[in-house]
């Protein structure tokens, strides 16, 4: 009797359980149905809500785990999705949608490998799935970017590298490795503000991501903010202390404003040897940093100037504006520099770039000043002519005249070769043009200031200079005459004296022959 009524109580206890079960089951399929609602109607948040109400309700349903994962991935939370889709098919391993879901969170995390594993499986559960082989396509393609980007990053082919992480990165979105490699890459390429709002993502959903603080780290040293920089390094180190690069990049930061100040420091003690050779080591540090290397560049011109050493001076500049061609310093520095060795040309052409920047007063008089010693040094220069320099008193140019005038006058190279002749006569004539301009007041000044002589003081130059020439050469070919008169004269008074001695020994003899008081037939005749 006893017996009977235990089994009759054990008997309502599972019915009642059984009643439970198939109660809970019911509503656990309501909630998935109003989740399955509002996932319709994209309200996401709201699905989550109830298919996690279906999960409580009846845990050990593969599907209710699958819906949730789904929506989580719609919500971009691919690694909570990854947990539901891998229970999913812990459940229920012929779970189709469950691995091709559990694929997608690995391959949205960019683990390729793993997703290929769940597509390869879902196929040999339905090998005909069409998602199915175009998602194991995906993945498959995403290793190969992989590998390409590796060796692209390794031979420093950075754009490359760039391209395939954003290939990649269309088939997973959520992979911070991805992201990480192809924001270290843009800083590499001087893109600063975009692999800075890469960095920027990442740490606002983890900011301890040691990868993502070295990013934004190396942005900052590359552009010259170092001290910025070190502060991202150490706290990179902070969270990963064998972080290599972070190391590295710390290390390299540290020493490069160290050298950078000495060198800064013994430029401004007059050192200047000292300052060249620390601005030399800094730029061996690190090939990478542009932006700083370009400050090195310009500031061991800026020491190569005070040495005088203009050429030097001119390629460094050269090479900082090679580097950062927004560099206005490296350019004004260039142009002072080929202003200082006459190269007027590339100087107006710099002066133009930095005036084309910053329209300044200072620069537009920069570059007027330069196009106005480019205009001068088309002309003739009459200083050179007369060797003499532009600051030379007007005895100096007095004498520099007349030695050059004396130096190539045509009569000096009467015996040369007529090629000679016409060159020494056009030097001749230039001497004569430089005087005339140099030894009048006002046309110096007009032509010290590079103002054009007027078309009537052109005539009147030219005029002064054909007379004075033609002074010159009348001047020599009276002298040219009297030389030869006086030669003439010379020997017509030595034949008239051999003619007396002779008629004087003559008359001698006669005297000798005939006596006194005769007369010598040859008196009588005419002297001839």
């Amino acid at each position: 009797m006893a017996a009977a009524a235990e089994c009759d109580v054990v008997m309502a206890a599972t019915e009642s359980e059984l009643l439970g079960d198939e109660e809970a089951k019911r509503e656990a399929e309501s909630f998935k149905e109003q989740g399955n609602a509002y996932y319709a109607k994209k309200d996401y948040n709201e699905a989550y809500n109830y298919y996690t109400k279906a999960i409580d309700m009846c845990p050990k349903n593969a599907s209710y785990y699958g819906n949730r994962a789904a929506t989580l991935m719609m919500l971009g939370k691919f690694r909570e999705a990854l947990g539901d889709a891998q229970q999913s098919v812990r459940l229920d391993d012929s779970f189709v949608r469950g691995h091709l879901r559990e694929g997608k969170c690995h391959l949205s995390l960019g683990n390729a490998m793993a997703a290929c594993r769940s597509f390869q499986r879902a196929l040999e559960l339905d090998h005909k799935n069409a998602q199915a082989q175009q998602e194991f396509k995906n993945a498959n393609a995403v290793i190969e970017y992989e590998k390409i980007a590796e060796t692209d990053f390794e031979k420093r082919d950075f754009r490359k590298v760039v391209f395939c992480m954003d290939r990649a990165l269309e088939f997973a979105p959520a992979c911070h490795r991805f992201k990480i490699l192809k924001a270290e890459c843009l800083a590499m390429l001087g893109r600063y503000p975009e692999a800075q709002s890469v960095a920027s993502d990442i740490l606002r959903m983890d900011s301890t991501n040691a990868d993502a603080l070295y990013v934004r780290g190396l942005c900052l040293y590359y552009e010259d903010c170092i001290e910025k920089a070190v502060q991202f390094f150490v706290q990179a180190l902070r969270m990963a202390p064998d972080h290599e690069k972070a190391c590295v990049a710390c290390r390299n930061a540290k020493a490069l404003k160290a050298k950078k100040e000495d060198g800064n420091k013994a430029f401004k003690d007059g050192n200047y040897k000292l300052a060249y050779e620390l601005y030399t080591e800094a730029l061996g540090i690190d090939p990478n940093n542009i932006k700083t290397n370009a400050k090195l560049y310009c500031n061991r011109g800026t020491v190569n100037s005070k040495l005088r050493k203009l050429d030097d001076a001119i390629e460094d500049c050269t090479n900082a504006v090679k580097l950062d061609d927004t560099y206005i310093k490296a350019y004004l520095r260039r142009a002072q520099c080929f202003m200082d060795t006459e190269q007027y040309e590339e100087a107006v052409r710099d002066y133009e770039k930095v005036y084309q920047t910053e329209k300044t007063k200072e620069h537009k008089q920069l570059l007027k000043n330069a196009q106005l010693e480019l205009k001068k040094s088309k002309r003739k220069d009459y200083y050179k002519i007369l060797g003499v320099d532009k600051n030379a008193s007007e005895d100096e140019i007095k004498k520099a005249y007349r030695k050059r005038a004396l130096m190539h006058h045509p009569d000096r190279h009467s015996g040369a070769s007529a090629e000679v002749q016409k060159e020494e006569e056009k030097k001749f004539k230039e001497v004569g043009e430089a005087f005339t301009i140099l030894s009048d007041p006002k046309k110096k000044t007009r032509y010290d200031s590079g103002q054009d002589l007027d078309e009537e003081g052109m005539n009147i130059l030219t005029q002064t200079i054909s007379s004075r020439h033609s002074l010159v050469v009348l001047g020599a070919s009276a002298l040219k005459h009297l030389v030869q008169g006086i030669s003439f004269f010379s020997l017509a008074k030595e034949k008239e004296t051999n003619h007396l001695e002779s008629r004087k020994c003559r008359l001698a003899q006669f005297n000798l022959e005939y006596g006194h008081n005769s007369t010598p037939p040859f008196i009588m005749s005419p002297c001839t």
